[in-house]
């Protein structure tokens, strides 16, 4: 039976693949892999028998196979797959691979139960292909807000790849660099000052010898976000240089980031909360806030927080200002698992930036 389906544009195929639309027409142009039909004096439309053929073309290059090899397979598998209904809602969660997905090979992530952006991102990343993770997560951002694409898409990636490279002998190591830095490009991007009256910052660090930061990049993305000012000083900051940047920026809170209880130095958090400025009769403390995996298993002190992830140290810093809390974002869960402060991605074991 013919597919008399509409189909999704290019744009749409390409964010549900984790590729750029370039790289779609790239294909159709030098491997003959586009669209079965295409209607006369209108844009090109994708039905679900052409989309589970990029899907294919997308397993084989991901597995390794040259782009040319896996276009001619890609177009010998061609069917009928999916539905109209599936394709007109490519963003949500799966419990199972995407629609007309074939089960990947040794380039596949352990991905699991997650929305279908993880899926795209994950292929993106196992192609190496920077400008389309690039633009898949800023387009995250945008639909979902900072704190849905930071624990329902970019957390659950990073994990996959660190499981992957944990169990395949270090192995795609690469994968994991790429992904983090794009990651990371796009959280700084997001990041952007905040304007509006001024108010003493939150200062976010980590801990000497704690290398970590994207968790506290996401973090400084969802203050500005917000309206709120950062200063983010960044991986292992010493404990010298943190007291006098708390001296010298009267933060009004400071974000203590430990990923492992080998670097959690609740000496160091006490000495800060307790660290005062200002005028002489008016001298205040900042609120400090103990962020990761680090400082579990121990009652923070009078005076200090310990949030349990990204949305709730963005609630807490907001109540601190007396700014409104905001709803969670559409399509968020309503009581996430903790990730963003309290759970963070694997970071490369090797990566020289902080």
């Amino acid at each position: 039976m013919a597919d008399t389906s509409p189909g999704i544009t290019t744009g749409a195929l390409a964010r549900r693949l984790g590729v750029s639309p370039t790289t779609v027409r790239s294909w159709e142009q030098r491997y003959g892999i586009g669209p079965a039909t295409r209607p006369d004096g209108k844009h090109r439309r994708w039905t679900p028998s052409d989309v589970a053929m990029l899907e294919e073309m997308c397993r084989l290059t991901a597995s390794g196979v040259p782009p040319a090899e896996a276009a001619r397979a890609a177009r010998n598998s061609r069917g009928p797959s999916g539905t109209d209904e599936e394709l007109a809602a490519p963003v949500r969660s799966a419990s199972g691979p995407a629609p007309g997905h074939r089960p990947a090979g040794g380039g596949a992530l352990p991905l699991g139960d997650v929305r279908q952006e993880c899926r795209g991102l994950a292929r993106a990343a196992v192609r190496l292909d920077a400008p389309a993770m690039e633009t898949l997560l800023e387009q995250v951002i945008s639909d979902y807000g900072l704190v849905t694409a930071w624990e329902e898409v970019m957390v659950p990636t990073l994990h996959a790849v660190g499981r992957k490279w944990e169990s395949s002998d270090d192995r795609y190591v690469e994968v994991e660099h790429l992904l983090s830095w794009q990651v990371s490009t796009v959280l700084r991007r997001a990041a952007v000052a905040s304007a509006g009256k001024p108010m003493p910052p939150v200062l976010l660090a980590c801990v000497p010898s704690e290398t970590h930061t994207l968790p506290l990049e996401a973090l400084a993305a969802g203050l500005s976000e917000r309206g709120l000012p950062t200063r983010m000083f960044g991986g292992a900051v010493p404990a010298e240089a943190l007291d006098a940047a708390v001296r010298r920026c009267g933060p009004a809170a400071v974000v203590l980031w430990s990923q492992a209880r080998s670097t959690a130095s609740h000496a160091l958090a006490r000495h800060v909360a307790g660290t005062t400025f200002g005028l002489r009769g008016a001298r205040t403390a900042p609120l400090v806030l103990l962020a990761g995996p680090g400082w579990a298993g121990r009652t923070p002190d009078p005076g200090v927080l310990r949030p349990r992830g990204l949305r709730e140290a963005l609630d807490s810093l907001s109540r601190l200002y007396g700014e409104p809390v905001p709803e969670p974002e559409r399509g968020s869960a309503a009581e996430p698992e903790p990730s963003g402060t309290d759970r963070p991605p694997t970071e490369p074991r090797t990566a020289g930036r902080p």
